[in-house]
């Protein structure tokens, strides 16, 4: 089955430890579509601006990634400059443009409204609630959040979570959102407002899933070096969204599954910048990962 996502594509300034990168393909849509793409065709919904290049768009078709549903509206397109530390697990963002994605309303074309997979990208809970309020009838909807929404805008975000079936967060928007410092104990919180399963991305150290059959930990793939962190979370939701639509079921057992196949997409997609390192994997690179 297809898989929609619903996020935000942009142009980055990384600076890390190994180089600097101006204006490189950023933004969630990105990562997460290119990791899905994999396992599943892909239907982007974003917005861009007119500085952005043919040769992205290229990319996402290389990929088996409709962008029908991707608008091209007059200015610039979102820009982020982010700064890592020699501990990559620390970052500074130095600049955040908002540009056209500041009137950025999803409308989604007559053939995407049938999706039965869904990922709504970290954006406006409003917006993400509007996507669903133009989808037929979705099997499994994804949602992503940071501390930006669940700190000021909480009613709007309670709503949302309500209608969806899967809320990906990393560890301080898991406590932040239960107000419980114990993850265990903040996971049993959260799917309390909704969700019928919660993943809580550990960066280095994994991932654990929970739902009604228990939890579910998976480690971090071994690396010798890790490039670029960015995109790492969207990457991780593209691997395990595209994975379950690939196998058009949802269960403990695909669940768990998708955990693994998340983290085995972070895995390439943090060894170079941009999506660069998952411009080309082929199917037995991410078999002999896995």
């Amino acid at each position: 089955m297809d898989l929609l996502v619903v996020g935000t594509l942009a142009f980055d300034v990384v600076e890390t430890p190994h180089d600097t990168r101006h204006d490189i393909l950023g933004g969630s849509a990105s990562y997460c579509g290119a990791c899905a793409s994999y396992f599943a065709p892909v239907k982007l919904v974003g917005i861009v601006g007119e500085d952005f290049p043919a040769r992205h768009f290229d990319f996402f078709a290389d990929r088996h990634m409709d962008t029908e549903g991707v608008t091209r509206a007059p200015g610039k397109t979102f820009r982020w400059h982010g700064v890592y530390e020699a501990n990559m697990n620390v970052r500074h963002t130095r600049d955040t443009q908002l540009n056209v994605l500041a009137d950025f309303r999803p409308d989604l074309p007559p053939n995407y409204r049938d999706s039965r997979f869904v990922v709504l990208g970290n954006f406006d809970p409003t917006l993400q609630r509007s996507v669903l309020d133009q989808l037929d009838k979705p099997k499994l909807v994804a949602c992503d959040t940071m501390n930006f929404w669940i700190e000021g805008y909480r009613k709007e975000l309670d709503k949302t979570l309500r209608r969806v079936q899967l809320l990906l967060l990393n560890e301080s928007e898991a406590r932040l959102l239960s107000g419980e410092h114990n993850l265990v104990k903040a996971a049993r919180r959260v799917l309390t407002m909704g969700p019928e399963a919660l993943v809580i991305k550990l960066g280095e150290h994994g991932a654990m899933l929970f739902d009604r059959h228990g939890h579910f930990n998976v480690p971090a793939f071994s690396l010798d070096e890790v490039v670029d962190p960015t995109g790492a979370g969207d990457s991780f939701a593209g691997g395990m969204m595209g994975y379950l639509a690939r196998r058009g079921k949802v269960d403990g057992k695909s669940l768990r599954e998708a955990l693994v196949m998340g983290t085995v997409m972070a895995s390439f997609s943090v060894t170079d910048f941009s999506v660069d390192a998952v411009r080309a994997l082929k199917a037995s690179d991410i078999k002999r990962r896995l």
